[in-house]
């Protein structure tokens, strides 16, 4: 890919590039070879031979161009610790695990505390992970906190303990989950400076950039992030970084998340917890433990209220529901606020439920009625749906198969934003979309190119941004370019398995333009 400059340098936000010899994924011109952008926005689309004179000139040299990326549920500062971390996503064992640790331990500070995330004692064995003892022993006294592969429970070493053991989801094995969970969390994040919180982010969105991911939806509120973090987050956005919109999760808090400078009221507002900690909310007990039905934080006058708030402030909602026992609480808050304010009023304000896992047909039906945006994360099933993984072990095989019904909900008409909620999964936006176009349960499937508009196009629309996240004229300019060695099918680079059953080669990121400003090369 090379470029060239013409005369002067003008400002910047005027400044014509012009981009040939390439191939673009737009309906404007299927079959475009170039394309001119003027400051932040689209302006042309044709062949090379004809592509009007420009400030600048970058040779695409063949390369596919499509519109960015946004990734709709991340966590920057974790994703980034995540990074630079202890990565427990391969152990298959307690052993394995303290062995890891004490191996990353010995790296560090003896006042520090060893961050460790991904362990899934689904895939173990022996599925009995290390006590609070054996992980200060492998320490070497430092503490230790190890999030599960959900971010909803996690192991902490004996040190750790005590900011939690008045709380609920306290267990002295040192398995924490929800608010205990919260607590050590706090205490564990609370002793990084801003400066390494800030790097943490800075390698996340810059990550994220790299992936052709040119918005993030960044989400916050008590027991996810503190205050000062979320701040920081958002003091980065389209700082040569992935533009990123902040949604804070407080109960009560719609003020609150405006003083913060949060886009909405929205994202980890908790009515349930999650399906590897056994806590979300679900109908019919677990299957396996003695965890009951999960648990459930929030009632459907709660949900009401705050929806009413937020209509009230002109302010996006929603809250982060997975099992269906919670998803129904949530439903019930949207028919119980319709009521005073009408299904009209409550659809403009594109209010939004994060991960929606388990969800049958009428609760579907119920969120076109509303209006309601699902926020999903279509790699959760690739990783632990289908018939004899994670979710069959804590669901039986009926309810797992029956899980992320993805296509169903697209099908039927429910808005769509794709999202990795990193750290639980990687930043990898081409596994989102092959995991919605190839889900474990295929009567879910979408096509490519449905799932790739949820993965750009549908997280402009789920933060209410129209003109983004298309390649047409007068459109924002973003979008990235990509090498293809697993070839192209219908203009998107091909992901599924051929007839002989060969996987394509991943599509690679050359560039990512966020509203015309180069943020990765």
């Amino acid at each position: 890919m090379t470029v060239s400059t013409r005369g002067g340098k003008p400002m910047q936000n005027q400044m014509a590039v012009r981009f040939v010899n390439g191939r673009f994924y737009s309906p404007a011109d299927p079959r475009a070879t170039a394309m001119v952008t003027t400051g932040d926005k689209i302006a042309w689309l044709g062949q090379t031979a004809d592509a009007p004179a420009a400030d600048r000139t970058v040779d695409l040299d063949g390369g596919l161009v499509t519109p960015a990326f946004v990734d709709a549920h991340l966590h920057a500062t974790d994703t980034g610790l995540a990074f630079d971390g202890l990565d427990l996503s391969g152990v298959r064992s307690a052993g394995e695990l303290l062995d890891a640790v004490a191996a990353f331990a010995a790296t560090r500070p003896a006042d520090g505390v060893v961050h460790g995330h991904g362990w899934d004692e689904s895939t173990w064995t022996e599925q009995t992970p290390p006590t609070a003892g054996e992980l200060e022993r492998a320490g070497g006294g430092r503490r230790v906190y190890l999030s599960q592969a959900s971010v909803h429970s996690a192991l902490a070493s004996a040190s750790l303990l005590p900011a939690a053991r008045e709380v609920d989801g306290y267990d002295e094995s040192g398995w924490v989950r929800e608010q205990a969970h919260h607590a050590v969390r706090a205490v564990a994040l609370g002793s990084l400076t801003a400066q390494q919180c800030e790097a943490a982010q800075r390698t996340a969105l810059s990550k994220a950039a790299s992936m052709g991911i040119a918005a993030v939806h960044e989400c916050g509120g008590p027991g996810t992030s503190s205050e000062a973090d979320f701040r920081s987050v958002l003091r980065l956005s389209g700082r040569g970084l992935p533009q990123v919109f902040g949604y804070w999760g407080e109960l009560g808090g719609v003020q609150r998340a405006r003083e913060l400078g949060a886009h909405g009221a929205a994202g980890d507002l908790y009515a349930d917890g999650a399906l590897g900690s056994r806590t979300a909310s679900v109908r019919a007990p677990y299957l396996d433990g003695d965890h009951g039905c999960g648990e459930a934080f929030l009632t459907a006058e709660q949900a009401a209220e705050h929806l009413l708030d937020c209509v009230g402030a002109g302010f996006q909602g929603g809250f982060h529901a997975i099992g269906d026992a919670a998803i129904e609480t949530v439903l019930e808050g949207f028919a119980l606020a319709a009521k005073q304010v009408g299904v009209d009023r409550l659809r403009e304000g594109h209010h939004r439920i994060e991960h929606v896992e388990l969800i049958d047909k009428a609760m579907i039906a119920r969120m076109v009625e509303f209006g309601v945006v699902a926020s999903v994360q279509p790699v959760f099933d690739a990783l632990w749906g289908g018939a004899d993984r994670m979710y069959a072990q804590r669901l039986g095989v009926e309810r797992a198969l029956a899980s992320n019904p993805i296509g169903q909900m697209h099908a039927t008409g429910v808005a769509l934003a794709f999202g990795s909620d990193s750290p639980v999964t990687a930043l990898d936006p081409w596994a989102m979309v092959l995991a919605a176009a190839a889900p474990r349960n295929p009567v879910y499937r979408m096509t490519v190119r449905s799932a790739f508009a949820a993965s750009s196009r549908g997280g402009w629309r789920a933060a209410g941004i129209s003109g983004a996240g298309t390649l047409v004229p007068g459109a924002s300019a973003t979008f990235a370019v990509w090498e293809t060695p697993g070839g192209v099918s219908e203009g998107l680079p091909a992901l599924l398995p051929d007839i002989e059953g060969a996987v394509p080669e991943r599509p690679i990121c050359r560039r990512t333009v966020l509203h015309g400003d180069t943020i990765f090369e």
